[in-house]
């Protein structure tokens, strides 16, 4: 979790500097990508509430090692730990989450524009036609 903790920080800080909706949805992602360091601590049995501001605070502080540290509990430095997570695992994880989210996003305004849109002249769409 410490590697989709430092990115989301990233983000955080990245979209402070973004105006309207496209900091909104920068700050959503930043959000999303800490599923995972969440997830990590409540299958470990750990609050997961304090522990996302446990490792926000780490990470502010410099200290971009740090993750879930689900053997002890809390946060810890996960080099110290000889925990290591491959880059390429975490790039392909973000990115296939990301494209199957813009998938569904313009699958829905495909849906929304088609509903939006009058029926034809003569259609009994109420009946299904019958």
């Amino acid at each position: 979790g410490s590697v989709v903790a430092a990115i989301s920080r990233d983000l955080r800080s990245y979209a402070e500097g973004i105006g309207g909706r496209e900091q909104m949805a920068i700050e959503a992602f930043s959000v999303a990508l800490e599923v995972i360091p969440r997830t990590l601590a409540e299958n470990a049995g750990l609050d997961p509430v304090n522990t996302i501001i446990d490792l926000r605070k780490a990470h502010s502080e410099g200290k971009s090692h740090f993750g879930v540290n689900v053997y002890e509990g809390g946060v810890a430095d996960m080099k110290e730990g000889r925990v290591f997570e491959p880059s390429r695992v975490v790039e392909q994880a973000i990115q296939s989450a990301s494209e199957t989210a813009v998938m569904i996003l313009r699958i829905d305004d495909v849906i929304s524009s088609r509903s939006s849109m009058p029926a034809p002249d003569g259609a009994d769409f109420d009946g299904l036609g019958m």
